[in-house]
Protein backbone atom coordinates (compact mmCIF):
# COMPACT_ATOMS: atom_id res chain seq x y z
CA UNK A 1 0.00 0.00 0.00
CA UNK A 2 1.65 3.40 -1.13
CA UNK A 3 1.88 6.23 1.58
CA UNK A 4 1.53 8.81 -0.52
CA UNK A 5 -0.66 8.91 -4.07
CA UNK A 6 -0.79 10.55 -7.11
CA UNK A 7 -4.18 12.35 -7.20
CA UNK A 8 -4.02 12.77 -11.02
CA UNK A 9 -4.48 8.77 -11.50
CA UNK A 10 -7.65 6.80 -11.19
CA UNK A 11 -7.94 5.93 -7.65
CA UNK A 12 -7.06 2.21 -6.59
CA UNK A 13 -9.83 0.15 -4.99
CA UNK A 14 -7.96 -1.96 -2.04
CA UNK A 15 -9.97 -5.35 -0.76
CA UNK A 16 -9.38 -5.87 2.63
CA UNK A 17 -8.48 -9.19 4.54
CA UNK A 18 -10.00 -9.68 7.96
CA UNK A 19 -6.40 -10.09 9.71
CA UNK A 20 -5.65 -5.74 8.72
CA UNK A 21 -8.78 -4.97 9.93
CA UNK A 22 -7.96 -7.14 13.39
CA UNK A 23 -4.05 -6.03 13.08
CA UNK A 24 -5.68 -2.05 12.72
CA UNK A 25 -9.14 -1.05 13.74
CA UNK A 26 -8.59 2.15 12.17
CA UNK A 27 -7.51 0.84 8.68
CA UNK A 28 -10.67 1.76 6.96
CA UNK A 29 -9.19 5.42 7.12
CA UNK A 30 -5.87 4.85 6.35
CA UNK A 31 -6.17 4.36 2.80
CA UNK A 32 -6.51 8.29 2.00
CA UNK A 33 -8.30 9.01 -1.66
CA UNK A 34 -8.69 5.25 -2.40
CA UNK A 35 -11.62 2.98 -2.40
CA UNK A 36 -11.63 0.42 0.56
CA UNK A 37 -13.97 -2.84 0.20
CA UNK A 38 -14.91 -5.75 2.59
CA UNK A 39 -16.22 -8.62 1.04
CA UNK A 40 -18.76 -10.38 2.87
CA UNK A 41 -16.18 -13.29 3.82
CA UNK A 42 -14.39 -10.57 5.99
CA UNK A 43 -17.24 -9.22 7.50
CA UNK A 44 -17.90 -13.34 8.27
CA UNK A 45 -14.75 -13.75 9.82
CA UNK A 46 -14.83 -10.89 11.98
CA UNK A 47 -18.11 -12.05 13.51
CA UNK A 48 -15.87 -15.66 14.12
CA UNK A 49 -13.54 -13.53 16.22
CA UNK A 50 -15.15 -11.09 18.30
CA UNK A 51 -16.08 -13.17 21.58
CA UNK A 52 -13.45 -13.62 23.64
CA UNK A 53 -10.92 -10.94 25.91
CA UNK A 54 -8.11 -11.55 23.80
CA UNK A 55 -6.62 -8.15 21.78
CA UNK A 56 -7.95 -9.92 17.91
CA UNK A 57 -11.75 -10.10 19.65
CA UNK A 58 -11.52 -6.39 21.18
CA UNK A 59 -10.39 -5.25 17.96
CA UNK A 60 -12.76 -7.01 16.16
CA UNK A 61 -15.68 -5.60 18.09
CA UNK A 62 -14.39 -2.12 17.20
CA UNK A 63 -14.25 -2.64 13.80
CA UNK A 64 -18.11 -3.64 13.84
CA UNK A 65 -18.88 -0.40 15.94
CA UNK A 66 -17.11 1.42 13.51
CA UNK A 67 -18.80 -0.46 10.69
CA UNK A 68 -22.70 0.18 12.52
CA UNK A 69 -21.51 3.98 12.63
CA UNK A 70 -20.64 4.55 9.21
CA UNK A 71 -24.11 2.13 7.59
CA UNK A 72 -25.88 4.50 10.29
CA UNK A 73 -25.28 7.96 8.40
CA UNK A 74 -25.69 6.06 4.81
CA UNK A 75 -28.45 5.37 2.44
CA UNK A 76 -26.80 4.54 -0.26
CA UNK A 77 -25.18 1.32 0.51
CA UNK A 78 -24.53 0.08 -3.15
CA UNK A 79 -22.90 3.81 -4.28
CA UNK A 80 -20.03 3.58 -1.67
CA UNK A 81 -20.29 5.32 2.00
CA UNK A 82 -17.89 7.99 2.05
CA UNK A 83 -15.26 7.90 4.57
CA UNK A 84 -14.28 11.99 4.51
CA UNK A 85 -16.55 12.94 7.21
CA UNK A 86 -15.77 9.45 9.93
CA UNK A 87 -12.43 10.00 9.27
CA UNK A 88 -12.06 13.69 10.03
CA UNK A 89 -10.63 14.26 6.60
CA UNK A 90 -7.85 11.45 6.85
CA UNK A 91 -9.32 9.54 3.86
CA UNK A 92 -11.65 10.86 0.90
CA UNK A 93 -12.35 7.33 -0.50
CA UNK A 94 -15.41 5.46 -0.13
CA UNK A 95 -16.17 2.04 1.70
CA UNK A 96 -17.32 -0.38 -0.55
CA UNK A 97 -19.50 -3.60 1.01
CA UNK A 98 -20.13 -6.65 -0.87
CA UNK A 99 -24.14 -6.38 -1.75
CA UNK A 100 -24.28 -9.19 -4.63
CA UNK A 101 -23.16 -13.18 -4.92
CA UNK A 102 -20.32 -13.21 -6.93
CA UNK A 103 -19.62 -15.96 -8.90
CA UNK A 104 -15.75 -15.69 -10.15
CA UNK A 105 -13.98 -18.75 -11.51
CA UNK A 106 -11.08 -20.15 -9.06
CA UNK A 107 -8.91 -22.81 -10.41
CA UNK A 108 -10.18 -26.11 -9.19
CA UNK A 109 -7.29 -27.09 -7.12
CA UNK A 110 -8.58 -23.95 -4.84
CA UNK A 111 -11.92 -25.45 -2.42
CA UNK A 112 -14.24 -22.63 -2.74
CA UNK A 113 -15.05 -23.40 0.81
CA UNK A 114 -12.52 -21.65 2.42
CA UNK A 115 -12.65 -17.52 3.51
CA UNK A 116 -9.90 -17.11 1.82
CA UNK A 117 -10.34 -18.44 -1.91
CA UNK A 118 -13.63 -16.81 -1.70
CA UNK A 119 -12.24 -13.51 -0.95
CA UNK A 120 -9.44 -14.13 -3.94
CA UNK A 121 -12.68 -14.66 -5.99
CA UNK A 122 -14.29 -11.24 -5.00
CA UNK A 123 -10.45 -9.47 -6.21
CA UNK A 124 -11.25 -11.00 -9.84
CA UNK A 125 -14.74 -10.30 -10.10
CA UNK A 126 -13.79 -6.44 -9.20
CA UNK A 127 -10.67 -6.46 -11.87
CA UNK A 128 -13.36 -7.70 -14.47
CA UNK A 129 -16.03 -5.13 -13.50
CA UNK A 130 -13.36 -2.40 -13.49
CA UNK A 131 -11.13 -3.04 -15.70
CA UNK A 132 -9.44 0.73 -15.56
CA UNK A 133 -9.08 0.26 -11.92
CA UNK A 134 -6.27 -0.86 -10.04
CA UNK A 135 -7.34 -3.89 -7.72
CA UNK A 136 -5.35 -4.80 -5.07
CA UNK A 137 -5.56 -7.24 -1.81
CA UNK A 138 -4.30 -6.01 1.64
CA UNK A 139 -3.62 -9.04 3.23
CA UNK A 140 -1.30 -9.26 6.74
CA UNK A 141 -1.59 -13.31 5.85
CA UNK A 142 2.02 -14.68 3.76
CA UNK A 143 0.36 -17.36 2.21
CA UNK A 144 -2.73 -15.43 1.16
CA UNK A 145 -0.28 -13.01 -0.96
CA UNK A 146 1.43 -15.50 -2.29
CA UNK A 147 -1.98 -17.35 -3.70
CA UNK A 148 -3.53 -14.51 -5.18
CA UNK A 149 0.08 -13.63 -6.82
CA UNK A 150 0.32 -17.40 -8.16
CA UNK A 151 -3.41 -16.46 -9.74
CA UNK A 152 -1.56 -13.17 -11.19
CA UNK A 153 -3.50 -10.64 -8.87
CA UNK A 154 -1.85 -7.61 -7.01
CA UNK A 155 -1.24 -8.42 -3.16
CA UNK A 156 0.19 -6.02 -0.48
CA UNK A 157 0.83 -6.16 3.45
CA UNK A 158 -0.45 -3.43 5.22
CA UNK A 159 2.28 -1.13 5.61
CA UNK A 160 0.74 2.08 7.38
CA UNK A 161 1.17 0.89 10.85
CA UNK A 162 4.81 0.21 10.29
CA UNK A 163 7.00 3.13 12.01
CA UNK A 164 9.88 1.95 9.78
CA UNK A 165 10.62 0.56 6.16
CA UNK A 166 14.56 -0.58 7.49
CA UNK A 167 14.98 -1.60 11.11
CA UNK A 168 18.59 -0.23 10.68
CA UNK A 169 17.12 3.23 10.43
CA UNK A 170 15.85 2.94 14.39
CA UNK A 171 17.39 5.87 16.50
CA UNK A 172 20.20 4.24 18.20
CA UNK A 173 20.06 7.11 20.89
CA UNK A 174 24.14 7.73 20.74
CA UNK A 175 26.32 9.13 18.53
CA UNK A 176 29.85 8.57 17.36
CA UNK A 177 31.76 12.34 17.05
CA UNK A 178 33.90 13.08 14.35
CA UNK A 179 37.96 13.42 15.24
CA UNK A 180 37.33 17.25 14.53
CA UNK A 181 34.80 17.97 16.40
CA UNK A 182 36.32 20.33 18.86
CA UNK A 183 38.25 21.98 15.82
CA UNK A 184 34.24 22.91 14.66
CA UNK A 185 31.85 23.15 17.61
CA UNK A 186 35.01 24.59 20.46
CA UNK A 187 35.27 28.32 19.71
CA UNK A 188 33.75 30.16 21.83
CA UNK A 189 33.11 27.75 23.99
CA UNK A 190 31.45 28.28 27.32
CA UNK A 191 31.69 25.79 30.57
CA UNK A 192 30.16 25.63 33.80
CA UNK A 193 29.48 22.96 37.20
CA UNK A 194 25.69 21.92 37.18
CA UNK A 195 24.92 19.22 40.02
CA UNK A 196 28.68 17.75 39.64
CA UNK A 197 28.49 17.42 36.23
CA UNK A 198 30.79 19.67 33.60
CA UNK A 199 28.46 21.40 30.87
CA UNK A 200 29.64 22.85 27.53
CA UNK A 201 27.49 25.17 25.49
CA UNK A 202 28.52 24.56 21.83
CA UNK A 203 28.03 25.95 18.58
CA UNK A 204 28.16 24.14 15.10
CA UNK A 205 27.11 22.39 11.95
CA UNK A 206 26.07 18.77 13.90
CA UNK A 207 24.28 20.76 16.41
CA UNK A 208 20.82 21.23 14.32
CA UNK A 209 20.87 17.16 14.25
CA UNK A 210 21.54 16.39 18.05
CA UNK A 211 18.19 15.09 19.80
CA UNK A 212 17.40 16.09 23.25
CA UNK A 213 19.36 13.19 25.55
CA UNK A 214 20.79 11.88 23.01
CA UNK A 215 24.66 10.26 23.53
CA UNK A 216 27.71 11.50 22.39
CA UNK A 217 31.27 10.52 22.32
CA UNK A 218 34.23 10.87 20.86
CA UNK A 219 36.65 7.68 21.15
CA UNK A 220 40.76 8.69 22.30
CA UNK A 221 42.71 8.80 25.73
CA UNK A 222 40.75 9.50 27.64
CA UNK A 223 37.63 8.86 26.08
CA UNK A 224 34.74 11.73 25.94
CA UNK A 225 31.41 11.51 26.78
CA UNK A 226 28.36 13.08 26.72
CA UNK A 227 24.62 13.72 26.93
CA UNK A 228 22.46 16.33 24.97
CA UNK A 229 20.69 18.75 27.47
CA UNK A 230 19.59 21.04 25.18
CA UNK A 231 19.55 21.64 21.05
CA UNK A 232 18.22 24.76 19.61
CA UNK A 233 19.31 25.85 16.38
CA UNK A 234 23.02 25.22 15.44
CA UNK A 235 23.58 25.52 19.86
CA UNK A 236 23.90 22.77 21.64
CA UNK A 237 24.49 22.27 25.75
CA UNK A 238 26.40 18.50 26.68
CA UNK A 239 26.76 17.55 29.66
CA UNK A 240 29.29 15.08 31.00
CA UNK A 241 27.87 11.53 32.54
CA UNK A 242 28.62 9.94 36.00
CA UNK A 243 31.03 7.01 35.09
CA UNK A 244 29.00 3.88 36.32
CA UNK A 245 31.82 1.53 34.52
CA UNK A 246 34.02 2.73 38.23
CA UNK A 247 33.54 0.53 41.42
CA UNK A 248 32.68 3.83 43.44
CA UNK A 249 29.45 4.07 41.00
CA UNK A 250 28.55 0.66 41.41
CA UNK A 251 25.20 0.16 40.86
CA UNK A 252 23.63 -2.36 43.61
CA UNK A 253 27.08 -3.90 43.18
CA UNK A 254 27.32 -3.95 39.38
CA UNK A 255 29.44 -1.90 37.16
CA UNK A 256 29.24 -1.08 33.37
CA UNK A 257 31.34 -3.09 31.01
CA UNK A 258 31.08 -1.00 27.80
CA UNK A 259 29.85 2.29 26.70
CA UNK A 260 26.66 1.39 25.88
CA UNK A 261 25.77 0.06 29.42
CA UNK A 262 27.41 2.82 30.88
CA UNK A 263 24.80 5.35 28.90
CA UNK A 264 21.86 2.81 29.68
CA UNK A 265 22.55 3.24 33.38
CA UNK A 266 22.68 7.52 33.14
CA UNK A 267 19.36 7.10 31.74
CA UNK A 268 18.19 4.28 34.70
CA UNK A 269 19.26 6.46 37.39
CA UNK A 270 18.16 9.87 36.46
CA UNK A 271 14.66 10.66 38.35
CA UNK A 272 14.43 13.24 35.50
CA UNK A 273 13.68 10.51 32.80
CA UNK A 274 10.52 8.93 32.81
CA UNK A 275 10.60 6.83 29.81
CA UNK A 276 13.70 4.52 28.94
CA UNK A 277 13.58 1.89 26.05
CA UNK A 278 16.54 -0.43 25.99
CA UNK A 279 16.98 -2.42 22.57
CA UNK A 280 19.64 -5.05 22.29
CA UNK A 281 20.25 -9.22 21.46
CA UNK A 282 20.29 -11.23 24.26
CA UNK A 283 23.32 -11.00 26.75
CA UNK A 284 24.05 -7.39 26.05
CA UNK A 285 22.84 -6.90 30.12
CA UNK A 286 19.18 -5.14 29.32
CA UNK A 287 17.17 -6.75 32.87
CA UNK A 288 20.60 -7.30 34.90
CA UNK A 289 21.42 -2.99 34.70
CA UNK A 290 17.76 -2.28 34.79
CA UNK A 291 17.04 -4.69 38.11
CA UNK A 292 20.13 -3.45 39.98
CA UNK A 293 18.97 0.58 38.87
CA UNK A 294 15.55 -0.14 40.31
CA UNK A 295 16.99 -1.87 43.30
CA UNK A 296 18.30 0.75 44.09
CA UNK A 297 15.85 3.50 43.75
CA UNK A 298 13.44 1.15 45.81
CA UNK A 299 15.26 -0.30 48.51
CA UNK A 300 17.67 2.61 49.29
CA UNK A 301 17.13 6.18 47.78
CA UNK A 302 13.37 5.12 48.03
CA UNK A 303 12.73 7.11 44.85
CA UNK A 304 10.28 4.78 44.17
CA UNK A 305 7.86 2.17 46.53
CA UNK A 306 8.37 -0.94 44.89
CA UNK A 307 9.21 -2.88 41.57
CA UNK A 308 6.66 -3.98 38.97
CA UNK A 309 7.64 -6.60 36.09
CA UNK A 310 5.55 -7.80 33.44
CA UNK A 311 6.26 -9.05 30.00
CA UNK A 312 4.08 -10.54 26.88
CA UNK A 313 3.51 -13.91 27.48
CA UNK A 314 4.30 -15.80 24.35
CA UNK A 315 5.38 -18.99 23.70
CA UNK A 316 8.47 -19.90 21.82
CA UNK A 317 7.19 -23.64 21.27
CA UNK A 318 3.84 -25.53 22.46
CA UNK A 319 1.79 -24.36 24.89
CA UNK A 320 1.78 -25.97 28.11
CA UNK A 321 -1.63 -25.35 28.79
CA UNK A 322 -3.39 -24.07 31.93
CA UNK A 323 -1.20 -23.08 34.63
CA UNK A 324 -2.69 -23.27 38.69
CA UNK A 325 -2.40 -20.85 41.66
CA UNK A 326 -2.87 -17.11 41.46
CA UNK A 327 -1.55 -14.27 39.23
CA UNK A 328 1.71 -13.86 40.06
CA UNK A 329 2.25 -18.09 40.40
CA UNK A 330 0.71 -18.06 37.04
CA UNK A 331 3.28 -15.13 35.96
CA UNK A 332 6.49 -17.10 37.58
CA UNK A 333 7.41 -19.77 34.73
CA UNK A 334 7.47 -16.63 32.74
CA UNK A 335 9.76 -14.83 34.92
CA UNK A 336 12.77 -17.06 34.43
CA UNK A 337 15.08 -14.44 33.49
CA UNK A 338 13.78 -12.11 36.64
CA UNK A 339 15.20 -15.15 38.89
CA UNK A 340 18.35 -15.67 36.64
CA UNK A 341 19.31 -11.72 37.31
CA UNK A 342 18.53 -11.99 41.18
CA UNK A 343 20.34 -14.65 41.47
CA UNK A 344 23.51 -12.18 40.12
CA UNK A 345 22.61 -9.45 42.02
CA UNK A 346 22.29 -11.58 45.64
CA UNK A 347 25.94 -13.04 44.83
CA UNK A 348 27.04 -9.39 43.93
CA UNK A 349 25.95 -8.48 46.97
CA UNK A 350 27.23 -10.61 49.40
CA UNK A 351 30.82 -10.39 47.57
CA UNK A 352 30.91 -6.60 46.74
CA UNK A 353 32.06 -6.54 50.84
CA UNK A 354 30.30 -2.83 51.20
CA UNK A 355 26.83 -2.59 49.69
CA UNK A 356 25.29 0.43 52.09
CA UNK A 357 22.32 -2.79 52.64
CA UNK A 358 24.09 -4.00 55.84
CA UNK A 359 23.63 -7.54 54.72
CA UNK A 360 27.04 -8.33 54.65
CA UNK A 361 27.53 -9.34 57.96
CA UNK A 362 25.33 -12.53 57.47
CA UNK A 363 26.93 -15.47 56.19
CA UNK A 364 25.94 -18.72 53.58
CA UNK A 365 22.77 -20.16 52.78
CA UNK A 366 20.71 -17.88 55.36
CA UNK A 367 22.41 -14.87 54.33
CA UNK A 368 21.17 -15.35 50.66
CA UNK A 369 17.91 -16.74 51.18
CA UNK A 370 17.42 -13.59 53.91
CA UNK A 371 18.08 -11.02 51.08
CA UNK A 372 16.40 -13.06 48.42
CA UNK A 373 13.25 -12.99 50.00
CA UNK A 374 13.82 -9.01 51.02
CA UNK A 375 14.42 -8.30 47.23
CA UNK A 376 11.43 -10.32 46.42
CA UNK A 377 8.90 -8.52 48.78
CA UNK A 378 9.46 -5.42 46.90
CA UNK A 379 9.15 -6.44 42.98
CA UNK A 380 5.64 -7.89 41.89
CA UNK A 381 5.16 -9.70 39.07
CA UNK A 382 1.82 -8.51 37.31
CA UNK A 383 0.00 -9.55 33.75
CA UNK A 384 -0.25 -7.35 31.20
CA UNK A 385 -3.87 -8.95 30.47
CA UNK A 386 -5.22 -6.88 34.18
CA UNK A 387 -3.32 -3.26 33.09
CA UNK A 388 -6.48 -1.74 31.94
CA UNK A 389 -7.36 1.17 34.27
CA UNK A 390 -4.62 0.63 36.31
CA UNK A 391 -2.53 3.75 37.88
CA UNK A 392 1.06 3.22 38.94
CA UNK A 393 1.70 5.92 41.38
CA UNK A 394 6.07 5.93 42.31
CA UNK A 395 6.43 2.42 40.74
CA UNK A 396 9.35 1.28 38.62
CA UNK A 397 7.42 -0.42 36.26
CA UNK A 398 9.70 -3.01 33.84
CA UNK A 399 7.97 -4.29 30.52
CA UNK A 400 10.10 -7.26 29.52
CA UNK A 401 10.12 -8.58 25.81
CA UNK A 402 8.56 -5.40 24.25
CA UNK A 403 9.39 -6.17 21.06
CA UNK A 404 5.81 -8.69 21.24
CA UNK A 405 3.22 -5.53 21.78
CA UNK A 406 1.44 -4.05 19.11
CA UNK A 407 1.74 0.09 19.41
CA UNK A 408 -1.91 0.06 20.73
CA UNK A 409 -1.13 -2.26 23.35
CA UNK A 410 1.63 -0.13 24.01
CA UNK A 411 -0.02 2.92 24.50
CA UNK A 412 -2.38 1.29 26.84
CA UNK A 413 0.39 0.54 29.38
CA UNK A 414 2.00 3.68 29.18
CA UNK A 415 -0.62 5.86 29.43
CA UNK A 416 -1.16 3.69 33.21
CA UNK A 417 1.93 5.86 34.26
CA UNK A 418 0.84 7.93 37.06
CA UNK A 419 3.21 10.84 39.06
CA UNK A 420 6.55 9.81 39.99
CA UNK A 421 6.37 6.54 38.11
CA UNK A 422 9.13 5.68 35.58
CA UNK A 423 8.89 2.82 33.13
CA UNK A 424 11.45 0.77 31.15
CA UNK A 425 10.72 -1.28 27.98
CA UNK A 426 13.44 -3.84 27.23
CA UNK A 427 13.53 -6.00 24.33
CA UNK A 428 15.27 -7.55 21.07
CA UNK A 429 13.07 -6.32 17.77
CA UNK A 430 15.01 -9.58 15.96
CA UNK A 431 12.90 -11.85 18.15
CA UNK A 432 9.49 -11.17 17.49
CA UNK A 433 7.04 -14.02 18.49
CA UNK A 434 3.45 -11.89 18.53
CA UNK A 435 1.86 -13.25 14.77
CA UNK A 436 1.72 -10.58 12.60
CA UNK A 437 4.10 -8.33 14.05
CA UNK A 438 7.21 -7.14 12.49
CA UNK A 439 10.57 -5.01 13.25
CA UNK A 440 9.00 -2.15 11.63
CA UNK A 441 5.31 -2.32 13.02
CA UNK A 442 6.19 -3.25 17.09
CA UNK A 443 5.14 -1.35 19.63
CA UNK A 444 9.04 -0.82 20.95
CA UNK A 445 9.97 0.21 17.44
CA UNK A 446 6.92 2.33 17.41
CA UNK A 447 7.82 3.78 21.23
CA UNK A 448 11.37 4.33 20.29
CA UNK A 449 11.18 6.80 16.84
CA UNK A 450 7.65 8.48 18.98
CA UNK A 451 9.55 9.56 22.16
CA UNK A 452 13.35 10.31 20.89
CA UNK A 453 13.79 14.03 21.84
CA UNK A 454 11.32 14.08 24.25
CA UNK A 455 13.10 15.57 27.32
CA UNK A 456 12.03 12.99 29.87
CA UNK A 457 12.67 10.35 28.16
CA UNK A 458 15.50 8.24 26.46
CA UNK A 459 17.00 5.25 24.51
CA UNK A 460 20.14 3.24 23.98
CA UNK A 461 20.96 0.11 21.66
CA UNK A 462 23.30 -2.22 23.53
CA UNK A 463 25.48 -3.57 21.17
CA UNK A 464 28.26 -5.59 22.95
CA UNK A 465 27.08 -8.94 24.63
CA UNK A 466 28.30 -9.68 27.97
CA UNK A 467 27.24 -12.63 28.95
CA UNK A 468 29.72 -15.06 28.30
CA UNK A 469 32.09 -16.23 25.03
CA UNK A 470 30.03 -19.15 24.33
CA UNK A 471 26.82 -16.84 24.11
CA UNK A 472 28.31 -14.43 22.13
CA UNK A 473 29.64 -16.46 19.76
CA UNK A 474 26.74 -18.17 18.99
CA UNK A 475 25.12 -15.24 18.69
CA UNK A 476 27.30 -14.65 15.80
CA UNK A 477 27.21 -17.92 13.76
CA UNK A 478 24.03 -19.33 14.07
Amino acid sequence: MPRKSSRKTASKIFVLDTNVLMHDPTSLFRFEEHDVYLPIMTLEELDNHKRGMSEIARNARQVSRALDELLAFSDDIDGGISLVEPSHGLASGKLLLQTEAIHAELPPALPTSKYDNQILAVVIHLQRRHPKRQVILVSKDINMRIKARALGLPAEDYFNDQVLEDSDLLYAGSRALPADFWEKHGQGMESWKEDSKTRYRISGPLCPDFLLNEFVYLEGQPEFTAIVKEAVGKKAVLETLTDYSHPKHAVWGINARNREQNFALNLLMNPDIDFVTLLGQAGTGKTLLTLAAALTQVLESKRYSEIIVTRVTVPVGEDIGFLPGSEEEKMAPWMGALEDNLEVLTHSEESGGNHPSGNNHFSGEWSKAATHDLLRSRIKIKSLNFMRGRTFLRKFLILDEAQNLTPKQMKTLITRAGPGAKIVCLGNIAQIDTPYLTEGSSGLTYVVDRFKGWPHSGHITLQRGERSRLADHAAEVL
